[in-house]
């Protein structure tokens, strides 16, 4: 039977206009208030950012307001934003939702054709985009684009001759304009990732992204930065997800500062945390793995990545203590550890913490399950991590972990106001105030999606006896091999991804006689990695001895994902690819999520031989160094 997981009614007040209006009303109580953050420095350790009061915000708005009224750009019209995470991207979107507009958000790594289809599916009036690249892009397909009526150009300054055009329209018509919003009405048509077909626009309300965001705020607000302090974040997800757009809600809605950052390179995210400093931190499994990566390459250049090594598993040691003790299952650390953990926080972990910029305390994860060991890590070193979980057509969160009840390796539980149903079948239903409306243009995928209310996900997963969530996997995901055993890849991916060296990890094996993977290298590590090793001989035999070290290495790390599986689960094969999957290649989606069956397609041969080169049999008295199924392979492609 299904189980049912239904919470305390919602919390936060229900909204009464348009998502416009927390910005209006912030800005007439406390106009001073600082609300963004604008870099006035090339970016560098050294970069210095000003603060934009809530009031000043608010006038942009108005100005922007005005020039898209004097556009034409009428109420329950869609206008595009093809840009990176840039302050003009809030300001832009909050006055299109002032004159009733709906947002439709495109990735700026968007190929052609999605950007195409977007603009076509949606019946786009208008398109913000970023630079003069992108306004090819669009230009490429307008003949096929007949609603499209205006390209504006953010580095051309659209946003200044669109305040100045709009100069001779009151500023009451705005007001007017802004009051007849109704919550119920379109605020933003997300695109779904794509990984299997055409991206499907989900309808959300004002209502439905407001509510994950005030609930959020309600329970959980506090603890974005200390007591008498403002939050601060730094929003570098692209805004083109709904998890960026919940964060921008948060800030605004919440009186949070928030600076943008474009890039999302570490180069330019570790120069962002250090000048910006920011007290909360949101981020997605890759970023949070890089960081931990970056940690350690740091560390080892060093001389000090045993320390660091020893200092993480006790990070960790400390962490699960912890959490057994409030969950009411333990003591918490004991003397010896306490010790060791005091010494490692004088001598790593408050420099670790000062490279995210020294004041983040908490951070919150979405997107994709995190890894417990992952969780534990930041924990240990002093930042509460709270794994969360939703998806675009929930507009946002539809979990979180109860403070002072995290559970390490689970999403928390649902909010208030939301319930959660586990299928027999392990897929995850959601039904509560945050639901989307339905699919732009396609209402047979609507009602597929949603069933008397609930929302099907599409994930798969389970609820503990105290209602933690925890995903495995995507329902469409699931090998089945030869022998009839069923696979979810996402925990095994997971755990491979955990070596620092290995970058992307995509599990196969359908209708195989066993589970295998192709993987990618980390270029960075991988560079680090091959100085560290030091090989002395002339070029062929050292090009050799690296190439067999680095099979040993990529071996153990399949060895250790396999060892939190069944044999029947384990990988007994594998082929580390020559580069990583990207955008470009139609290997990722524009949000960075595998296209599997793409993925499939694109390397059938290299799969094929990989499961063709499987031994069928081996003596028992082979070695094997290092330790893995009998039947694996470690074949490496030039």
């Amino acid at each position: 039977m299904a189980r049912d997981l239904a919470l305390a009614p919602q919390a936060a007040p229900a909204l009464t206009g348009s998502l416009a209006d927390s910005l209006f009303e912030t800005a007439a109580r406390a106009p001073a208030l600082p609300l963004l953050a604008r870099r006035v420095a090339a970016a560098g350790a050294g970069a210095d950012w000003r603060e934009v009061t809530a009031g000043e915000v608010r006038d942009e708005v108005v100005g922007l307001a005005r020039g898209l009224i004097a556009s034409g750009i009428r109420p329950g019209e869609r206008v595009a934003v093809l840009a990176r995470t840039r302050d003009e991207w809030t300001v832009f979107c909050y006055a299109l939702w002032t004159v009733g507009a709906e947002v439709v958000p495109v990735y700026p790594a968007s190929s052609r054709d999605q950007v195409e289809w977007i603009l076509r599916d949606a019946g786009c009036v208008a398109v913000m985009v970023e630079d003069e690249q992108s306004v090819m892009t669009v230009g490429s397909v307008c003949a096929s684009l007949p609603a499209l009526r205006h390209v504006w150009q953010l580095d051309a300054g659209a946003l200044a001759e669109l305040a100045a055009h709009g100069a001779s329209v009151p500023v009451t018509t705005v007001d007017s304009m802004r009051r007849i919003v109704l919550p119920d009405a379109t605020a933003v048509v997300a695109y779904t990732s794509g990984t299997s077909g055409r991206a499907l626009g989900c309808a959300l309300s004002h209502r439905g992204l407001a509510s994950s965001c005030d609930t959020l705020l309600a329970g959980w607000g506090h603890t974005a930065a200390p007591p008498g302090e403002q939050g601060a974040v730094l929003a570098f997800l692209p805004f083109s997800h709904v998890y960026g757009l919940m964060i921008q809600g948060l800030c605004v809605r919440g009186g949070v500062l928030m600076g943008h950052e474009p890039e999302m390179s570490a180069a330019a995210l570790t120069s962002a945390l250090r000048s910006f400093r920011p007290t909360y931190l949101y981020a997605v499994p890759s970023v949070l793995e890089k960081i931990y990566k970056n940690f350690l390459r740091a560390a080892q250049q060093a001389g000090r990545g045993a320390l660091f090594e020893r200092a993480a598993g006790t990070a960790r040691d400390f962490a699960a203590a912890t959490e057994r003790r409030r969950l009411g299952l333990g003591p918490g650390p004991g003397l010896d550890l306490r010790l060791q953990h005091a010494v490692y926080e004088r001598a790593v972990y408050r420099g670790l913490r000062a490279a995210l910029g020294g004041r983040v305390r908490r951070a919150a994860c979405g997107g994709s399950p995190l890894s417990r060991e992952l969780c534990l890590f930041y924990e240990g070193i002093g930042i509460h991590l709270h794994d969360g979980y939703g998806l675009t057509e929930t507009g946002g969160a539809v979990t979180m972990q109860p403070l002072g009840r995290e559970k390490s390796g689970t999403v928390g539980k649902a909010l208030p106001g939301t319930e959660i149903r586990v299928a027999t079948d392990g897929e995850i239903l959601v039904r509560g105030p945050s639901v989307f409306q339905g699919y732009v243009g396609d209402g047979s995928a609507g009602r597929a999606a949603l069933r008397n209310g609930w929302l099907a996900t599409g994930d798969l997963g389970h609820l503990d006896d105290e209602g933690y969530l925890s995903i495995t996997g995507r329902k469409k995901d699931v090998i089945i091999t030869s022998g009839g055993k069923s696979v979810a890849p996402a925990a095994l991916e997971q755990r491979l991804r955990m070596h620092p060296l290995v970058h992307q990890a995509v599990v196969v094996g359908d209708n195989r006689p066993c589970v295998g993977a192709l993987l990618t290298l980390d270029p960075e590590f991988l560079t680090h990695w091959r100085a560290a090793l030091a090989l002395q001989s002339d070029a062929p035999a050292r090009e050799a001895r690296e190439e067999n070290a680095l099979r040993e290495e990529i071996a153990r790390a399949v060895a250790a994902a396999n060892s939190a599986v069944s044999r029947s689960e384990s990988i007994r094969v594998f082929r580390v690819l020559p580069t990583p999957f990207d955008v470009a290649g139609g290997l990722l989606t524009p949000s960075l999520k595998l296209r599997r069956d793409e993925i499939v397609r694109t390397f059938a041969f290299e799969i094929d031989a990989m499961y063709e080169a499987r031994p069928r049999s081996r003596p028992r008295s082979a070695p094997r160094e290092p330790a893995l199924p009998d039947d694996s392979d470690d074949v490496f492609l030039r």
